[in-house]
């Protein structure tokens, strides 16, 4: 039932199968000037896993027209109609149910199911949109290939989308003419997009590696076309890194981008329909910063990327929002990687967890990154869900290895090729993949909180050994008191007096308290800890000013480089705060130091990396 009409709370151990599952849709938006007439043809099928109860049909604000099961009329004594929707009770094990009704996209403004933006008509069904188009099981794991027919006036309407192919179009009598298109793909309801309106088209072409051409079709408000340049490029670069990387190559012939300017996200992955607020699609050298291209670079591909993680192979019920989210922004964040400063990109991830997301797990909002329950599900699009999740991804990246990792990618869609997964068939597919048993590494789905790791080091300069221990603690969090130690990969290397780098290693932190052995005979070295940011966790080491000073200068990895020099800073700064020069061990001398050396070792392809190592800790994190 709808969230807004029942504002209670949903809890994912409650998950029932549904009643009837829908094979196909078949679906017919009759636009005019004051309303909108929707017909929707379901081809409906009893579920075997399902509860053989009746059938629940989603529906708010809708003005209930007709309904009809294979062509006979339903009598009002075989179904119950409520502010949330439909029950309809009376049912063979397989029909075709056709609902007939009525909707006023001007009047909706709640930017969710077919509302107006400017002079368009377009749509927004993620989470529970749909339900306000049409009566419908508004649901993820109900998927049904749709055939969709829009009906306008020619002159107010000229452009006529819906999801998938184009497969007929033309004159509709009076002025009026339709589209139809098909998508030959099960999808979940809340992939479905429509848009309607006078736009401008930029078209474009791309060829697949197995020979295949792709039409690219841009669609903006008329007057923006030479703003999608960019955006077009992005994609074109997403797509051939798509098939490089993972071996997935795009599956329909059109693939189409709508720009609209009263969008409620930043953008939607409707399969080959994306709709993007135009903040995330224009850009323009004259105004936009280097910042706003990669944003429509990386949102570009994170929509692309999600055509088989998310819409290939969908969630199962929105509990499992983090399967789709966190492992396309990881892949968007590989993808940025490959065309940035992949140093740089991955300090700004972790300065976004520290600043952000930290935080948020900190306080009373905290939630694992799949959590037990909602109330309202547009709350439920959090940093945690995306940022961390994605970082739980990364993680499983890095214990498996990336070659190991691609394989359990696509072993997963291969496995689940139109179908409504969990989180757990995601892991089970990288397990069965690659041999690698993660089931404690999945308390990061069930635990809320930033894991806290203590670093201690011991040189015993006669037995030439060092000894690392580290000891991790996952503070309480609402609902959530005493936590299980985690499974933590720990990226770490050893500085000599030299400058050299030895002992790389990947330690996988699995106890409460762990130590590692490392040769070192005179001189112990700088311990460098959580190298790449290989954990999204607060880390407590020790380190002298002239031990980061080393780090700053002598580390190969650029996060651990730049945390140094945060670590450093932070040092100064705190002791300024608290009137205690020198406590922390750094001053501002050897800060002013530090940063003069690292200007002295410049060089120009290190710009980017330089600018991050001079900047001071945010607010948030000193905070």
């Amino acid at each position: 039932m709808s969230d807004a009409v029942h504002a209670t709370p949903k809890y994912r151990a409650e998950y029932q199968p549904p009643a009837y599952l829908v094979d196909a849709v078949e679906l017919h938006l009759d636009i005019h000037d004051e309303h909108t007439d929707v017909t929707a043809r379901l081809q409906l099928r009893r579920n075997p896993q399902g509860d053989g109860g009746a059938l629940w049909l989603d529906g708010v604000d809708l003005e209930l027209l007709g309904l009809s099961i294979d062509d006979q009329p339903l009598a009002e004594t075989q179904y119950r109609q409520d502010a949330a929707g439909l029950r309809i009770t009376t049912l063979p094990d397989a029909c075709r149910l056709e609902v007939r009704n009525r909707i006023h996209p001007d009047a909706n403004t709640a930017l969710e199911g077919f509302y107006r933006s400017g002079d368009i008509l377009t749509t927004q069904c993620e989470a529970t949109g749909f339900r306000h188009i049409t009566f419908f099981p508004d649901r993820p794991d109900v998927l049904a290939r749709y055939r969709v027919r829009l009906t306008a006036d020619t002159k107010a309407y000229p452009v006529l989308l819906a999801n998938g192919d184009c497969v007929a179009h033309g004159e509709a009598g009076d002025g009026r003419h339709y589209a139809t298109w098909e998508d030959p793909y099960p999808k979940p309801c809340y992939l479905f997009a429509a848009v309607a309106g006078d736009l401008a088209e930029i078209a474009d072409r791309y060829r697949t590696g197995s020979g295949r051409e792709i039409a690219i079709r841009f669609f903006t408000e008329q007057g923006n076309e030479k703003l999608c340049g960019h955006a077009i490029d992005s994609l074109k670069k997403a797509m051939a890194w798509d098939e490089a990387t993972y071996g997935l190559e795009y599956d329909l012939d059109t693939y189409m981008v709508v720009a609209v300017g009263s969008f409620n996200m930043g953008a939607m992955e409707n399969k080959g329909l994306n709709i993007f607020n135009t903040s995330c699609i224009l850009a323009s050298p004259d105004t936009a910063t280097d910042r706003d291209f990669a944003t429509v670079r990386d949102v570009v591909a994170h929509e692309y990327f999600h055509n088989y993680t998310g819409n290939r192979v969908t969630c199962r019920d929105w509990f499992q929002l983090s399967l789709k989210e966190s492992l396309t922004v990881f892949r968007e964040q590989q993808f940025a990687a490959d065309h940035d400063s992949p140093g740089v990109m991955r300090i700004e991830q972790a300065r976004l967890l520290r600043n952000v997301q930290f935080p948020e797990d900190s306080g009373p909002t905290a939630h694992p990154v799949r959590p037990e329950s909602y109330i309202e599900m547009n709350n439920f699009y959090t940093i945690t869900i995306y940022q961390k999740g994605a970082e739980v991804i990364r993680m499983m990246h890095t214990l498996l290895g990336d070659a190991a990792f691609n394989a359990g990618v696509r072993h997963y869609l291969d496995r689940h090729d139109g179908e409504a997964v969990t989180i757990e068939d995601f892991v089970t597919a990288l397990e069965d993949s690659s041999g690698r048993d993660l089931a404690q590494f999945r308390l990061w789905y069930s635990q809320a909180g930033t894991p806290r790791i203590n670093v201690t080091t011991e040189h015993d300069p006669a037995s030439e050994r060092l000894t690392l221990t580290l000891a991790q603690h996952v503070p309480a969090t609402p609902g959530q008191g005493d936590k299980q130690p985690m499974h933590i990969p720990v990226a770490v290397a050893r500085v000599d007096a030299d400058g050299r780098l030895s002992d790389q290693r990947l330690l996988e932190l699995r106890e409460a308290e762990q130590q590692w052995h490392f040769e070192a005979s005179d001189d112990a070295g700088v311990i460098s800890v959580l190298r790449d940011f290989s954990a999204p966790v607060k880390l407590s080491q020790a380190h002298t000013a002239d031990e980061l000073m080393r780090l700053m200068r002598d580390e190969t990895d650029a996060f651990a480089r730049w945390d140094a020099a945060q670590q450093l800073a932070l040092g100064v700064l705190i002791d300024g705060v608290n009137a205690t020069p020198g406590a922390s061990g750094a001053t501002p001398a050897q800060l002013q130091q530090a940063f003069a050396a690292l200007l002295d070792q410049a060089r120009p392809d290190d710009d980017a990396l330089l600018a991050e190592m001079l900047t001071l800790p945010s607010e948030a994190y000193v905070f």
